[in-house]
């Protein structure tokens, strides 16, 4: 199984998003590169955030995040 470049987007947008506070959300800006306000509109439409600009994440974007993360410091060198 290989991720296609979509996943991919999403995931990167996930992964931006602070786990330890619910109080802050992120912008995707109108300037930023296409795939990624392509990928935060997905994530929108997924019910992962809260905004199509980015925003907050919802509870199932909360624990998305949360795996997602884990997944990375697991492949991280340490």
């Amino acid at each position: 199984m290989t991720l296609k470049s979509e996943l991919v987007d999403e995931l990167n947008v996930l992964a931006q998003y602070k786990l330890s506070t619910t109080m802050e959300g992120i912008k995707v800006h109108t300037n930023a590169k296409p795939e990624i306000i392509s990928a935060t509109q997905r994530l929108f439409d997924k019910g992962l955030i809260t905004q199509v600009d980015g925003g907050y994440l919802t509870e199932m974007g909360h624990e998305a995040a949360e795996h997602l993360q884990k997944v990375i410091a697991f492949l991280t060198p340490h």
